[in-house]
Order: structure tokens, then sequence, then C-alpha cells
């Protein structure tokens, strides 16, 4: 009794470890080694040719991908704006919520969780009137569906950041700094934000990654992003549809990375 009790909580096997990282690896690898193999085909003839990604530099193609690129430019400022809402509004009001107010945590992680339970298209119908008064106020820019995408992202973001949090004592170390002689805003900047930069990093990754992602809230609004641009262009040219896509999975793939190596260095080092 006592070994199988001792077993319950032991690790997996290295041989059991790798299968199951083999398994999901190749769930993985699969769809996008297939996708790889697409854009290189010469069509129904059968071979293989690199013209599909050589036209996407050539400058007489430059006027049938315009949108394209247009589109991915959309995208970005998309992505940069949806991370200022997250990391400018919602990152500062859960820090005040945790240190001032624990009692509006419950509420603040319902109101932040509301969204994923709510269908796009719905979410499309409630912001169309709100849109028609963002037109009037802002104009008619493709930055201003960052407020819808602000809302879209909020539990994912909400969920990345309260875990960290929730693993620091942000109380005890404020009080610390608060006794020491620091103000309010280099507690922030020196002592809190520091302790969250894995959070604060997942959170930023999850809301570009969304980002790039969203097609419904867009094509419902009659803005361009990279996603309606790619549905578009696939009716005409689907190798270029799918050399897109892989680029957007090898951009986040890569931030990825990025982001998982800034966040295991610890504060005020160097990463080696």
């Amino acid at each position: 009794m006592t070994s199988g009790a001792a077993r319950i909580g032991a690790e997996p096997r290295r041989g059991v470890r790798l299968t199951i990282l083999l398994v999901v690896g190749l769930v993985f690898a699969i769809p996008i080694i297939a996708m790889i193999e697409f854009t290189f085909r010469a069509g129904l003839g059968g071979g293989y040719t690199l013209d599909h990604w050589t036209a996407l530099l050539d400058p007489e193609q430059n006027r049938k991908y315009r949108q394209l690129f247009t589109a991915v430019g959309n995208s970005g400022v998309l992505a940069v704006v949806t991370v200022g809402i997250v990391l400018f509004i919602l990152l500062p009001t859960m820090i005040l919520v945790q240190l001032q107010f624990p009692r509006l945590r419950r509420t603040l992680e319902f109101i932040c969780i509301i969204p994923i339970t709510v269908p796009a298209i719905v979410l499309v119908v409630g912001l169309a009137p709100v849109y028609a008064v963002v037109v009037r106020i802002f104009g008619g820019s493709v930055w201003t569906l960052a407020f819808a995408y602000g809302i879209t992202v909020l539990p994912y973001a909400y969920r990345a950041i309260q875990t960290n949090i929730a693993a620091v004592d942000m109380t005890t170390l404020s009080e610390a700094a608060r006794s020491l002689g620091a103000s309010w805003l280099n507690v922030l900047w020196r002592v809190l934000l520091p302790n969250l930069r894995r959070g604060i990093l997942a959170a930023s990754l999850i809301s570009v990654a969304v980002v790039l992602g969203e097609y419904t809230i867009a094509s419902l609004l009659n803005r361009s992003n990279l996603q309606t641009a790619l549905v578009q262009v696939s009716r005409s040219d689907p190798y270029v549809a799918v050399i897109f896509t892989l680029l957007a999975l090898g951009f986040v793939f890569v931030l990825l990375l990025l982001i998982g190596r800034i966040g295991s260095t610890r504060p005020g080092r160097k990463a080696s």
C-alpha cells in the first residue's frame, strides 16, 4: 500500500514523457508540414515550384497583393493597441483591486470572464450601436476595432495575469517598499511589475494571437484585418493565403520563444 501510494505522485517515466511529446508534436507538425508542401505545388499538374513564394517579392505582383499587405499592417496596429489596452487599463485595475479593494476581486473576475461566454456574432450585434458612436468620434479607422478586441481578450489576459498575481505576495512587497520611502510609482515600476513580468508577457502574447486570428468581428464590422484579407485572397490564390498563414504562425511561435526566454530571466540579470 505504501509503495502504491508513493507511486501516485510520482512523475511519469522518461519513455512515457517522450511518447506524449512525440504524439503532441505530430498533431501539430503534420498539418503544418502539409501546408508547407501545399505552398510549393505547381498546380494540379504535379511537381513543385518556388513561384508562389517569389511572387510575394515580385514588384509586378504588388498591386495584386497590396490589400493583403495592408491588412497585415492593420493587424499589427490592432495588436499593438489591444496590448496597450491590456497593459494600461486591465493591469493597473487588477493591481489596484488586489492591493486596495480585495473584496472586488470576484466581481472583477466575473466581469472579465463574461466575454468568453458570449458568441462573437452576439457580441458584434451589441457593439454595432456603440461603433456608430465610435465612428462619429474617432472616425472609421481600423485601429478602433481594438476596442472590441480589448473586450475579446479580457478572459485570457485576466487569467494569465491573475495566475502570476496569485503567486506573488504583492501586499507585503508594496508595504515593504512603502516603509522604505518609495513612492507608489516606484513601487509599481521597480517592485510589482518585475515580479509580474511573466504574466504580463503571457497576456501580451495571448492578445497578439487572438488579434491575428480574429475574423468574425472584423468581417461583420466591415474592417480589414489579416483574416478577412486571407479569406478574400484565398478565392483567387489559395497558395498565397496559406503562405501568409504560415508566416503568421511562425511569427507567433518566435514571439512565444522570445517571451519564454525573457520570462525565464530573473529581474536584474541578463539572459545568457
